[in-house]
């Protein structure tokens, strides 16, 4: 998960037809915590410019990332493996981020507490505090000076995915959820503190999410145990075999595990991230998965068909939601969602029989 980070300080494109700013990475920039934003001249006020702070710190769950190392399931978890939740990296890097850092890049109001903050996604705030709400500032020079470039989806996934995809086997044995990385339906769900305009931008963040996706599993094999490649082989096949019916990933099948497809994958986030559909492109994309029903036969492992049942709801259901026809095929959806609820009790036959009745809907 740690290497993810890294993805975030690269040179990125805002849009397909400007002018790319560039990232200026400083590794020495210090942290100042969400107390630099909550001013309610800045923040932490009201209107929709000024309330970023008050979404973030009253209805953002991750407010309550570090806290949940407290609770006694956490703690359940953490005797199993041998850690203290609150103070091992195993839990903090991605539940209270600012105990990975350095004490010399972190300033007395940056509070380990805070759990994912402000500066976990938009980076450390002291190079461009300052001069961010400055008029003279354009967005360029605003990363330019370190501020993360989360306009564009590569980074903005690359921001979420290290902590929203993969967990070591040990942890999830020991109790801690399963994660299935998802980049446009996590962000609707999310209390928003920024505007999407772009009509594209759901199916646009779906489709780099899911490549990306494939690169952090595709990197976690590489450092599993034999023992416990299992799930993870599971996992990746689905999401190649997904991405092979968009069209985006119709090579990826011919690659070796590493770096072959984790490279490949990388490239597929970025192309994902320039993408501009037309209505008609993201209906035959939606059409192509719904007619895979054939491809759920028994002979295949049920959890390999799971995981390639549950990537493919996710993508229909996405897909659905930007053609606006999530109210025309509602019921469908949900005996999908109801089927790829647990893997231990996938049904393929039954997975395959809701399929066609979702295609004979649209």
């Amino acid at each position: 998960m740690l290497r993810s980070v890294a993805f975030l300080l690269v040179t990125a494109c805002v849009t397909a037809l400007a002018k790319e700013p560039t990232q200026t990475p400083d590794a020495d920039a210090k942290f100042i915590g969400a107390v630099g934003c909550k001013s309610s001249s800045c923040h932490g006020g009201a209107g929709e410019k000024r309330s970023q702070y008050m979404t973030w710190s009253q209805k953002d769950f991750h407010t309550r990332a570090f806290a949940i190392l407290l609770d006694a399931r956490s703690a359940r978890i953490g005797e199993a493996v041998g850690v203290s939740p609150q103070s091992s990296a195993r839990c903090t890097v991605c539940h209270s981020p600012f105990q990975s850092v350095a004490q010399t890049r972190l300033t007395s109001t940056a509070r380990p507490d805070e759990g994912v903050s402000c500066e976990s996604c938009h980076g450390a705030a002291e190079p461009w505090l300052r001069g961010h709400t400055r008029s003279d500032w354009t967005y360029a020079t605003r990363v330019t000076a370190g501020m993360h470039d989360l306009r564009n989806l590569y980074v903005r996934a690359n921001a979420c995915v290290a902590c929203h995809q993969n967990v070591d086997a040990d942890i999830l044995k020991a109790g801690h959820p399963e994660l299935v990385f998802e980049l446009d339906g996590q962000s609707v769900n999310e209390p928003r503190h920024w505007r999407d305009d772009d009509p594209a931008i759901g199916p646009r963040s779906w489709l780099a999410g899911q490549a990306v996706a494939l690169r952090e599993i595709t990197w976690a094999l590489i450092k599993s145990p034999p023992d416990q490649r299992s799930q993870l082989l599971d996992q990746q096949s689905a999401l190649v075999w997904m991405l092979d019916k968009t069209g985006f990933g119709n090579d990826l099948r011919k690659f070796s595990a590493f770096p072959g497809i984790q490279q490949r994958a990388n490239e597929v986030a970025e192309s994902a991230a320039k993408w501009n559909p037309t209505s008609d492109s993201l209906l035959s994309i939606l059409q192509a998965l719904a007619a895979s029903d054939s491809d759920f036969q028994s002979g295949q492992s049920r959890q390999a068909a799971f995981y390639r049942a549950l990537r493919l709801t996710l993508g229909l259901e996405r897909l659905s939601v930007a053609l606006n026809l999530s109210p025309k095929i509602e019921k469908e959806l949900n005996a999908l969602r109801s089927d790829v609820q647990r893997h231990y009790d996938f049904d393929m036959a039954a997975f395959a029989q809701h399929l066609r009745a979702f295609r004979a809907k649209l």
